[in-house]
């Protein structure tokens, strides 16, 4: 095999298994930063020995067995850590299970899988690190990876994961599947994790490029599994709808030199039908569970009202409008009051719209957020008011940081001159 074959081969492979590798390490040790060392201390290993053995015939297994090796090599010769194999041990011992280490890391990799998103995405770090460490270790990005793709300083993105697995450590935050409240409050921070990392690939806030594919592609893949480890939670089942209908939109966003195509200009043909398929789906299963009121169920139900026209024109925006209208009363937010004001002006006129949005105006989370001027001025453009709509699609150019979107604004202002 080529060496670029090769390495692209030991990439995909990481890439795939890291984040079972790094579960299954983290309850046997307790400390996700050890686990990842001991992770990647088998990539090192398989840098140095596939290149002249070749690649295993089941490398996630190669990867495994080498950590396991190194794992039970650390916990013989370090005393905290021998303390902790003691009571580990000893807690085996008590409910029956072997006394070997081997047989506690080939445990049910699910649950493994399960308590290491629970652990990652603890509310106990603030949201920027439980995205960073969510693609580091679920993900299995590089640092130089998450950098480029949230366009920060690599040793920025260094420090914020360093810091986030210091904290988990100092708060003593357990290896392990929570239970009642505490499972229903954390896997909300686990959605909102994987709902945030989507958002930034499907309309980047900043930089060159209106999206990051690779991080929409993340995202979905990581729901997709949270969705087959937690099968009966329907709030899941939603975020996955969601995501699933978004990224089914992916190639009709963007021309072919890399501008935005707003939504009633794509050309639908090119809107992915398996994507589509799989959403409606899964917004299916979260209704039939009983999660149609969800944050996440009412967003993909409005994915799916737009999914389900086979034209711009053919639309139900009303209905739309009363989703939105549903999702404000369960999470309230200036934006999706907003997003409603949008609907509204599609479905009953601008003049309505503009009644709304102007009742927007003075909140203070909107203070600076570009799509508030810019729905103002499609809005104010509708209407014939084109000084003013102009005005204001420049202010919404002026606040966006990102290149493409603001390309786009100052378009639109320079038609209403």
């Amino acid at each position: 095999m080529a060496p670029t074959d090769l390495q692209r081969t030991i990439d995909a492979v990481w890439r795939i298994e890291s984040a079972k590798l790094i579960a299954g390490l983290t309850r046997v040790v307790g400390d996700v930063g050890l686990a990842e060392d001991l992770a990647q201390d088998a990539l090192v290993a398989a840098l140095e020995q596939w290149p002249a053995a070749g690649v295993p015939d089941n490398p996630g297994a190669w990867l495994m067995a080498t950590a396991k090796h190194r794992a039970i090599d650390v916990v013989r010769r370090d005393r905290r850590l021998e303390r902790k194999r003691s009571e580990l041990l000893a807690e085996l011992a008590a409910r029956g299970a072997p006394e070997d280490l081997d047989a506690e890391l080939d445990d049910d990799i699910g649950d493994d899988l399960l308590a290491l998103m629970f652990l990652v995405c603890h509310p106990v770090l603030p949201a920027e690190a439980r995205v960073a460490l969510t693609l580091r270790l679920l993900g299995g990005l590089s640092t130089a990876e998450i950098a480029r793709a949230f366009l920060a300083p690599e040793p920025t993105i260094a420090q914020r994961i360093v810091r986030a697995k210091r904290a988990l450590a100092q708060a003593d935050v357990p290896f392990e599947l929570p239970r009642g409240t505490e499972r229903s409050a954390r896997l909300a921070s686990v959605l909102e994790v994987l709902y945030l990392v989507f958002n930034e690939g499907y309309s980047a806030t900043a930089g060159d490029d209106w999206m990051r594919p690779e991080l929409c592609a993340e995202a979905l893949r990581q729901g997709r599994i949270l969705a087959g480890l937690a099968p009966e939670e329907p709030e899941v089942h939603g975020l996955v709808a969601l995501l699933e209908l978004q990224a089914s939109r992916a190639r009709a966003r963007v021309g072919a030199t890399g501008e935005p195509i707003l939504l009633l200009d794509q050309d639908r043909a090119r809107w992915d039908g398996v994507l589509i398929a799989r959403g409606l789906a899964a917004l299916e299963r979260a209704e039939q569970l009983g999660g149609a009121r969800g944050p996440y169920a009412l967003q993909a139900a409005i994915a799916a009202c737009h999914a389900r026209a086979r034209e711009a024109a053919d639309t139900d925006w009303a209905r739309i409008a009363a989703l939105y209208a549903t999702l404000a009363a369960v999470a309230p937010s200036p934006v999706v009051e907003l997003n409603r004001a949008v609907a509204i002006g599609m479905a009953e006129g601008a003049a309505a719209a503009l009644t709304l949005v102007e009742r927007l105006a003075s909140e203070p989370a909107l203070a600076r957020y570009p799509w508030l001027a810019s729905v103002r001025g499609d809005l104010l453009a509708k209407l014939g008011r084109r000084s003013e709509a102009r005005a204001q699609f420049e202010r919404a150019a002026a606040l966006n940081e990102n290149a493409r979107e603001r390309a786009v604004l100052l378009r639109r202002a320079a038609e209403c001159s």
